[in-house]
């Protein structure tokens, strides 16, 4: 799991600058979307929805907002939205994975596309780049100050915790992704709420750039987060612990 613990401050530290709240929310609402289209629109027999509801409150989403649009996806009216994925190289090699939900995959594909033309990337076939990346499930948890963090890790070593790791604020948890399931369900017995809970794309192994370099890749990166159809963007860019992103 090497390079996890750098990863992991990478995706919290972007995720307060990343998508700012707006963002933020969009990303959740459009998951619940998906996830009331599958399953239905009751949290307690859809888990999918139900982790969606703890993410929300995670991020202070307004219960009404949430509501609004648990109603909102049940309608046979409301436009179907499509997971889409595309893999891409940037500048100096640094393979990328976009994740996208979308009502238009033809606007998708165009605004992706221009992205990566605009500063030297490329589109490559989907499947080519996806072996440099493990997708982990990946919790964020509150640390608090009567947590015995020894017990906990025991307690969840079955649930299929691979990895923990802490620092004054959080703990953060990884599973294999066939153990998310069981994670979920094990902290919800412990009555243990999450404030992100997600599958992420972990890459297996990361590369080093100068600085400059990384400051050019992660302008492409922040460009394709600020598209409204794009959820996540996931890099194999090595990323110093004292590194300051530009605002």
């Amino acid at each position: 799991m090497s390079g996890h613990n750098k990863w992991s401050k990478i995706k919290r530290a972007k995720g307060a600058a990343d998508a700012k709240r707006s963002k933020q929310y969009s990303k959740i609402l459009k998951e619940v979307a998906v996830a009331v289209r599958e399953s239905g629109p009751d949290p307690d027999s859809n888990p999918r929805l139900r982790l969606l509801v703890q993410n929300a409150r995670g991020c202070n989403m307004p219960k009404d907002t949430l509501m609004r649009a648990i109603n909102k996806a049940s309608d046979k009216d409301a436009a179907v939205l499509q997971e889409i994925t595309f893999e891409c190289h940037a500048n100096h090699g640094i393979a990328l994975f976009i994740e996208c939900l979308s009502d238009n995959n033809m606007r998708t594909v165009a605004n992706v596309r221009a992205i990566m033309n605009k500063f030297g990337g490329t589109l490559e076939t989907n499947g080519s780049l996806n072996f440099l990346f493990t997708r982990k499930g990946v919790f964020v948890i509150p640390r608090k100050p009567d947590m015995d963090i020894e017990e906990l890790e025991m307690n969840l070593i079955d649930a299929g915790l691979e990895e923990m790791e802490a620092d004054d604020e959080y703990l953060t948890l990884y599973t294999a992704y066939e153990d998310f399931g069981s994670m979920v369900k094990a902290l919800e017995d412990m009555k243990i709420e999450c404030e992100s809970a997600e599958l992420q794309r972990i890459p297996n192994t990361t590369r080093s750039i100068d600085e400059e370099s990384m400051r050019k890749v992660l302008k492409v990166i922040n460009m394709l987060e600020e598209d409204d159809d794009v959820t996540n963007v996931f890099h194999d860019m090595e990323i110093p612990d004292d590194f300051e992103e530009d605002e």
